[in-house]
């Protein structure tokens, strides 16, 4: 304890009451509170203290554990992963990924969930009152939160510009499959057309032969 707790702060327990989180959330402000509370307990969880340590090695998890935790809530909620995939900006093997544990995230994310679902997931951690967060402290936590803000905007950015890509390429698909279907009559009046001078040709044939026929037996 330094020396500002031992004259005038005073340690208490700081606990995180998960008792109200909805297992199977219904609606975008439950799916929120599920999503952010498996991010919470799988973020202090002992064996992640390490991975948090190295900055580059903290930016890919926090992403990783980000989409796995966001994945489960949704699935949770009875989405279905081509409907996660598409809100996440992922692919759907990525999300399947998660969703089956086959990633370090995904595992930790749902073991998480189990432990919430089982009422065994409680944080507490001791809060000196009274003491000031040291300047450098706040600047860093500061800085660390208009990274989270930037990836967040930037992660929104290319959403939308996936699904606008969406949008296009379903747009055009559709123009494509109605000219099929325009090309499609039309051979088909073109094969009935066919048909018609086809039986025209033969008919105009046989009277040709008939005329033939009729000439040459009248002597010509």
């Amino acid at each position: 304890m330094n020396e500002q707790a031992q004259e005038g702060g005073k340690t208490i327990e700081l606990v995180i009451d998960f008792s109200n989180i909805p297992l199977k959330p219904v609606g975008k402000k439950e799916i929120q509170q599920l999503e952010t509370a498996l991010i919470i307990g799988t973020l202090f969880r002992p064996e992640i203290a390490e991975l948090l340590r190295d900055p580059v090695e903290r930016a890919t998890w926090v992403d990783s554990l980000a989409i796995a935790a966001s994945a489960l809530a949704r699935s949770k909620a009875g989405m279905m992963v081509p409907q996660i995939a598409e809100e996440l900006g992922r692919t759907e093997t990525t999300i399947r990924a998660h969703l089956s544990g086959k990633t370090k995230a995904g595992k930790l994310v749902a073991e998480t969930y189990d432990k919430l679902k089982a009422g065994e997931l409680k944080l507490s951690f001791p809060f000196i009152t009274g003491l000031k967060i040291g300047e450098e402290r706040v600047k860093e936590l500061e800085a660390q939160l208009e990274e989270a803000r930037s990836k967040n905007a930037m992660l929104e950015y290319q959403l939308e510009e996936a699904r606008k890509r969406i949008a296009e390429l379903e747009s055009l698909i559709n123009e494509k499959e109605k000219l099929i279907s325009e090309l499609s009559e039309q051979n088909k009046t073109l094969l009935s057309e066919n048909q018609d001078l086809k039986y025209k040709l033969e008919s105009l044939t046989r009277l040709i032969g008939d005329l033939k026929k009729l000439l040459e037996s009248a002597g010509f």
